[in-house]
């Protein structure tokens, strides 16, 4: 690298090996409160389904304040100004964070699935502790196994010569080998089931408008480290930063899709915005329509 160009801007000036910085242009966090403030404040809605959206609210809310704010930075400026250490933790928990989110869409599905196929025995089935390990395995699964991943570099295994090359100060580049590549298409595109049960058109809508946002969402980041993984890394990486965006998305579009389908969640967020909700009775307000 070349640092006595002039048109050169580096990340960290006068340092070797610096990043070479390459500016380009460049609702998560509140739409997903206001899930897990409606779901846990209305006694209405505590049922062992609703516990389950808030807790994917959860974890697309910890994406949308403790990934989405260092990644822009990232994007915006193409450099990582927060030290090698919390490089690791941020893409440790940017990949379990997503994941979890994928884990709790994945249980979701299949709640729905039984609520459609079965309406009068799956109440007994889907209790609220079938619904608390759903929501146990979709936290410490994606935690533990992107921990193990990341921490262990079991990810970039055989790719040594192009993590060093890649790892230039000032960067934070995820590298995965193919082994890996196979098994996030894998986890991403196989473990998610897309039940359309003609018995319940509305609960069929709903479950289809998810599934085609999370594929247009994933689908691009996918097919973009598959690309990179078996062709030597050769995308740019602006286009690598817009893919990993439109996987974050996902994230501020599932409260979108719940207000859109789901009344009571319009009515909670207008008891919510009008400050009703500091009202001793709002809690046991009714929700749903006569």
């Amino acid at each position: 690298m070349n640092i006595s160009q002039p048109a050169l801007q580096l990340c960290y000036e006068n340092v070797n090996w610096s990043c070479i910085k390459t500016p380009y242009s460049a609702g998560s966090v509140f739409g997903n409160l206001l899930v897990i403030i409606s779901v846990l404040h209305f006694k209405q809605l505590h049922s062992p389904a609703n516990f389950l959206i808030t807790s994917l609210a959860c974890a697309d809310f910890l994406v949308g304040i403790a990934v989405m704010p260092f990644s822009m930075v990232r994007s915006v400026e193409s450099c990582w100004y927060f030290g090698a250490k919390f490089c690791t933790l941020h893409r440790c928990c940017d990949a379990a964070f997503c994941y979890s989110s994928l884990f709790h869409l994945c249980f979701i599905s299949m709640h729905r699935y039984m609520a459609v196929t079965d309406p009068l025995v799956y109440p007994t089935k889907f209790t609220v502790s079938v619904s608390g390990i759903c929501i146990a395995v979709s936290w410490i699964l994606p935690m533990m196994f992107f921990g193990a991943v990341i921490y262990t570099g079991v990810n970039d295994d055989g790719m040594e010569s192009l993590v060093s090359a890649l790892n230039c100060v000032g960067g934070c580049q995820i590298v995965v080998n193919q082994d890996g590549v196979l098994i996030d298409f894998s986890l991403i595109f196989h473990t998610y089931p897309c039940y359309v049960a003609k018995r319940e058109r509305k609960a069929a809508t709903i479950l289809g408008v998810t599934v085609v946002a999370f594929t247009v969402s994933w689908l691009p980041y996918t097919m973009e480290t598959i690309i990179d993984a078996f062709m030597g890394f050769i995308t740019p990486a602006y286009i690598y930063e817009i893919c990993c965006w439109c996987a974050y998305y996902n994230s501020a579009v599932n409260p979108l899709i719940y207000g859109l389908f789901y009344p009571w969640f319009r009515k909670a967020i207008e008891v919510i915005l009008s400050g009703e909700i500091l009202k001793d009775s709002s809690s046991t307000m009714s929700l749903f329509s006569e």
